[in-house]
């Protein structure tokens, strides 16, 4: 579904990210685990062509995400909940989306239901609490009903009952034979959530594993590669 292969990523003399290749399989939700600055956000940057690969490729169904007509089917993601003009409604700016990929007005309610925003609908986002933003950027995510799903940091803002909530609905998209990468610094949120990892540290692959195979906790899994990878 989706493949990061040999990805390089400069930023004049920070190397940002560093050959890096992995695989997002349908049917399962991959945990996309590193330290703050470790190479995450920019690898879902270059998935989404927002960022140019200095070399490398990282593709969806074996092609660049903006070569497609309609992005929002393919892959859906929600990387930032702030990213948002806040003197929109709720429902306008999922609208607007929905319009510029052919998608109907229906599924802009479905949607706002589904991530239970159906109440606040015609509240202007500068209004939303923190968790409400997140749960619209996630509702951004699902407009398409997209094959894949990336989301940067989901859990931010929600509590307890969200994130439980997106819990269930990332083993729901999964279930559905979607492809899920979740990318987290919570290594005790992802043992509860993944079904695999890909870890990654100053910018390189460290593990692409499934989750039981790391062994008895995923912290220490974690903390063991990453402090192997300062002596490499």
């Amino acid at each position: 579904m989706i493949r990061i292969d040999q990805l390089t990523k400069r930023y004049g003399r920070t190397l940002a990210v560093d050959r890096l290749s992995f695989t997002v399989p349908p049917g399962q939700v991959t945990g996309f685990l590193g330290a703050n600055g470790a190479g995450k956000s920019t690898t879902l940057r270059a998935i989404l062509g927002l960022d140019r690969p200095t070399s490398g490729h990282a593709l969806v169904h074996d092609r660049p995400y903006p070569s497609y007509r309609h992005p929002l089917s393919v892959v859906g993601a929600a990387l930032d909940a702030s990213a948002t003009h806040d003197g929109l409604r709720a429902r306008t700016h999922l609208l607007a989306l929905a319009r510029s990929n052919g998608i109907a007005a229906r599924r802009v309610d479905a949607v706002l239901d589904e991530v239970g925003l159906g109440n606040v609908a015609q509240r202007r986002v500068r209004a939303l609490s923190l968790g409400m933003k997140q749960r619209l950027a996630i509702g951004a995510a699902l407009l398409g009903d997209p094959e894949a799903l990336l989301f940067d940091e989901p859990l931010n803002g929600l509590d307890p009952e969200g994130i439980r909530w997106f819990r269930a609905l990332a083993a729901r998209l999964a279930g559905e034979g979607r492809a899920v990468l979740i990318s987290s610094h919570l290594m005790s949120e992802m043992a509860r959530t993944a079904d695999r990892v890909v870890i990654i540290g100053q910018g390189r692959l460290l593990a692409e594993e499934p989750l039981a195979e790391l062994g008895p906790s995923l912290e220490d899994a974690y903390v063991r590669l990453t402090e192997g990878a300062t002596h490499v």
